[in-house]
Parts: C-alpha cells; sequence; structure tokens
C-alpha cells in the first residue's frame, strides 16, 4: 500500500475520513467509530482543551483503560499539538505521585476508577505533593460522585465547541511530540520516552506493511494503549492503512474469542502469555478463530510457532523493539515461511538502522558476531524529566539508542536476538524493573537486603525471584511482603516468589553476584516445582 501523506496522528485520522466516510476506524466497548467520527471527535476535545489554555508544546495526561474517549484525548491534543502522556491504570498511588510530578502536565485526564483502583480517592490523597495538578486541572470521566471536586470531563466534552482555527505559526508540527510513554528502566524510577509524531506515523505504517495490512483487516488489540506496543506500534500500523482497530479493556481469553469470532478479526497483537491461556481455554476451538491471518507477537521459536498453530494466523510476524524505537525496529514479512519468521525477527525496518558493538572491545562486531544491539533512526531524542540524567550512557554520541541487548544480523541481514545483557525481566511480555522492585521492598521493616532477578517461565517468561536478608529471621513473615508489595507495585511487578537468605553473593568489591543469584533462583525453582509435583502426585 502507498504511505499516507500525514505525519501527525491527527492528520492522518482526517486523510483516512477524506478517503472513506464510511471508513470504520474503531471497534470497542462505546461502539463503532469511523474516521469521520473520531475526526469530529477529537475536534471538540480539543475546543474544549484549547478553552482550558491547552497550547502547542504542553503535556496532557490520561489515565484510561482501552476505550475511545483515550483516542480522543490523544487526538484532540495533537490537534493543537500538544503531547499526550498515558499512564498505566495498574499505577499504584506512591506510582501516581511520581508519575505526576515527572510529567508535568498542564492537564490530566483520568477514570474516576478502573477495576479496583479508585482513583479519584489517590487523587484526593495526593492533593498538594509536588507537581500534582490542582482538581480544577483534573477532569474525571464517569465521575459517579459529582463534581464537587473534580471537574466531569464528560460534561466539559458534551458542552465544548469544536476547535477554532489556530493563530499563524502554531499548527501541529510533524516534529512535535506524539507521546510520552514511561517504561521501567534500569533504575528505580520508570523512564519517560518521548515520541515524535512523524516517527511514530511513518514507523508504524512501516510495522502494518510488514503484517500485510489493508484496509479490509480488522486488528485486535487488549494489550494497553499506554504502552508502545499499543500506542506507538497497533494504533498507527492500523490507522496508517485505513483499517479497523478492535479494541478490549483488558485481555480475557474467551472474551477474546468471541470479539474474534463476532467482528471477524484478521489480525491480532499477541503475547505468549495472551496465546497459552486462549490455547488451554476450555472454549477454545480452532475454527472460532478462522478469520485469523496476520499480526504480531514476541517469543522464543516454539512460542511462536505455538501462536501460529493455535491462533491461525499463518501469516503471523515476529518482532524486535523498545519503546525507545517507537515500538518495533524489526519485524518479520508476513510472507515468509513460518520456520524462517520463528527463527528471527525480520529485516530492520525502512528508517531502522541497527549496529552491534563487540562487549569486550567496544568496537562494531564483525559481520554475523553478535554484539550489543544499538539502534538510530525513528528513535526517541533522549529522555525527559528525571530519566534525562540518563541520556548520556543510553545514546551515543552519534545517536544511536542503547538496547542493552544482545543480537546479530544474519546472512540474510534479519534481525536475530540473542539475549538481554541487562538485568531487565519480562514478565508475561512486560518490562520489569528489579530496581524499581528491590526500592519498594526496601521499604519493609523487616527487609536488611534484597535482590531480585528473573527465573525462565514456560508460561510467563520469566518469574520474578526475590532473595531477602531478613532483620529478623525468625519473625520473617513473606506473606506479609508479599502484600506490602501488592500495595505499592503494580500487579505485574509483584515478586512471584521470596526466598530468605543469609546473605547476598557478592564480589570482593562487595557488588552483587547476580549472575549466581540467577544460578541459585533457577535451582530453587526447580525444586520448588518438584514439591509441587510431587504434591499434586499424591493427591491424585
Amino acid at each position: 500500500m502507498k504511505p499516507p501523506f500525514s505525519r501527525t496522528l491527527i492528520d492522518l485520522v482526517r486523510e483516512q475520513a477524506a478517503y472513506s466516510n464510511e471508513a470504520c476506524a474503531l471497534v470497542c466497548a462505546q461502539g463503532r467509530f469511523t474516521y469521520a467520527d473520531l475526526a469530529q471527535r477529537a475536534a471538540k476535545v480539543a475546543g474544549a482543551f484549547q478553552a482550558a489554555g491547552v497550547q502547542r508544546g504542553d503535556r496532557v495526561g490520561v489515565l484510561l483503560s482501552n476505550r475511545v474517549e483515550w483516542l480522543d484525548v490523544c487526538l484532540g491534543a495533537g490537534a493543537l499539538g500538544a503531547t499526550l502522556v498515558p499512564l498505566s491504570t495498574w499505577s499504584t498511588r506512591n506510582e501516581l505521585a511520581f508519575l505526576l510530578a515527572d510529567s508535568k502536565l498542564v492537564l490530566f485526564i483520568s477514570a474516576a476508577r478502573f477495576g479496583d483502583r479508585d482513583f479519584e480517592s489517590d487523587f484526593v490523597a495526593l492533593q498538594g505533593m509536588p507537581g500534582v495538578p490542582v482538581p480544577e486541572r483534573i477532569w474525571l470521566l464517569d465521575n459517579e460522585n459529582g463534581a464537587a471536586k473534580f471537574p466531569s470531563y464528560n460534561a466539559i466534552i458534551d458542552g465544548a465547541s469544536p476547535l477554532s482555527a489556530l493563530a499563524a505559526g502554531v499548527d501541529p508540527d510533524a516534529n512535535d511530540d506524539a507521546l510520552v510513554l514511561y517504561t521501567s528502566g534500569s533504575t528505580s524510577a520508570p523512564k519517560a520516552v518521548p515520541l515524535r509524531q512523524f516517527a511514530v506515523v511513518e514507523n508504524g505504517f512501516n510495522i502494518g506493511e510488514r503484517e500485510g495490512l489493508t484496509r479490509d483487516d480488522r486488528v485486535l488489540l487488549s494489550s494497553p494503549l499506554f504502552w508502545a506496543f499499543g500506542g506507538a506500534n497497533a494504533l498507527p500500523a492500523t490507522f496508517g492503512h485505513g483499517a479497523t482497530l478492535v479494541l478490549m479493556e483488558k485481555f480475557d481469553p474467551a472474551l477474546a474469542m468471541d470479539i474474534i469470532e463476532r467482528e471477524g478479526c484478521t489480525a491480532i497483537y499477541t503475547l505468549p502469555a495472551m496465546t497459552s491461556a486462549i490455547a488451554y481455554h476450555r472454549d477454545y476451538r480452532k475454527e472460532r478463530l478462522a478469520t485469523m491471518r496476520t499480526g504480531v507477537t514476541i517469543g522464543s521459536s516454539d512460542e511462536f510457532l505455538f501462536a501460529v498453530e493455535i491462533l491461525g494466523a499463518t501469516e503471523l510476524c515476529n518482532i524486535y523493539g523498545a519503546t525507545e524505537t517507537c515500538g518495533n525496529c524489526a519485524v518479520t514479512w508476513h510472507h515468509w515461511s513460518a520456520q524462517r519468521r520463528s527463527l528471527c525477527q525480520g529485516p530492520p525496518l525502512p528508517g531502522q538502522e541497527i549496529r552491534f558493538i563487540d562487549e569486550d572491545t567496544g568496537v562494531e562486531a564483525l559481520p554475523g558476531m553478535p554484539g550489543l544491539a544499538e539502534v538510530r533512526g525513528y528513535t526517541t531524542l533522549g529522555y525527559s524529566g528525571a530519566s534525562a540524567e540518563q541520556n548520556a550512557s543510553a545514546f551515543s554520541d552519534d545517536g544511536f539508542y542503547r538496547t542493552g541487548d544482545m543480537g546479530l544480523l544474519n546472512a540474510d541481514g534479519d534481525f536475530v536476538f540473542v539475549g538481554r545483557v541487562g538485568e531487565m525481566i519480562k514478565r508475561a511480555g512486560i518490562n520489569v524493573s528489579p530496581a524499581e522492585v528491590e526500592a519498594v521492598m526496601r521499604k519493609h521493616p523487616s527487609v536488611q537486603e534484597v535482590a531480585v532477578v528473573g527465573v525462565p517461565d514456560a508460561i510467563r517468561g520469566e518469574l520474578i525471584f526475590a532473595f531477602v536478608v531478613p532483620i529478623n529471621s525468625e519473625d520473617f513473615d513473606s506473606a506479609a511482603l508479599l502484600r506490602h508489595c501488592g500495595a505499592e507495585l503494580s500487579k505485574y511487578k509483584v515478586p512471584d516468589h521470596i526466598e530468605p537468605c543469609a546473605s547476598l553473593p557478592l564480589t570482593a568489591t562487595g557488588k552483587l553476584q547476580r549472575r549466581q543469584l540467577k544460578q541459585l533462583a533457577l535451582e530453587r525453582a526447580l525444586a520448588l516445582a518438584a514439591i509441587a509435583s510431587q504434591k499434586r502426585a499424591s493427591a491424585a
């Protein structure tokens, strides 16, 4: 397909609306919306934002699940040249305190509550803390408690007039930041990753080309839009091809199969844990997914082939990338053999350059030899907020992003992921920073020292294994520590197992020996699995 002319997300939606006034852009719990519908809704939201004083370059926050209002806020902010800062709906109160202070929002749109999270109560409790917007700048969606404390987003938008003409010179620009996405990093705090409009649009289109998307495709996305996998990958890939994005507010295998069957979804954004949940669900039947053709996933060769077989997505694509690289920087072609797609992550996307640095010498590795992967092209120009202090180490002088991953280009020029050099844990496809989990665990009065590592797991990729040196081993309560973690951390960051120990393995200079710790964790995990297996056998 020919690439769109547009280089901003709002212009992309307008361009697709002009191409076909009836083309369906979005299916979600709130209804069905054409590209023309989204353009009109964005104009009204932009008018409300303009009346509230939002200007080009300002940051507008959003804390919503996968629903039409997330797109309304994204496109409405973009129509003014403002930047969207999506926050995770899994954020705890303490995490929100940091994110709000770090992101410097001029306006914040949030759900009053989602699932078991009462965000309205969080915002009340956080009032007066540095960086937290005042009540008038926090607009709540579906505010059941009335507008006494926070304005109602619904009421404001209902009464707004569409965007009036902008002054000369303040129109949205392709070089404006479209999104600032927060991602777990090598430090205890999330990193703020600005992504430019043209990079999101153009790289997203290229991703969709590798998938073989057309205007007739219906793309199922259950991963959050506040991840790069959603907002910087699935969204621009789908809209860049004039296709339909089918949203789920949260993943559920039974509902996913129902939606695929009902909507005739042809593409899917999935992760190994999601695919497994579908495969082992009691209502799984392959014929229910008969319309499936393409999409993207991550994982080992076996996990990839398993997804192709279970989903019936014969043209499913393997991918590699990071939030810093606009989601993906390498994607396999959909028309390749499944075996080839399973063994690599494809050639670099157009506009993405990947090189490999020898870990020992610091110079480029010989062709075909593994090295530290570095990416330049459709990448962030650098972190913002508190994480900006990492820019010197995360980016080279000539503009390459240092991924911290080991990889190589094979004889065909395809990227092959070798492994993660850093300490990040990949749990169910989600990056978890050990330092962040350790920082929370150290707050508990029973903890003297703690170290967190990942342990390979067939279902979830990696489990989070925490070694704890208690202050008092006799009174140590691992269940109480887990409850503390659950209150302070998002659910996917909570350790799967806590192992009390007398000391942590250290070098002569006092540095933690993480490789040794990972080996200990693996041995302990295998022992625990054997014990659990014996118990199941005895019970049977």
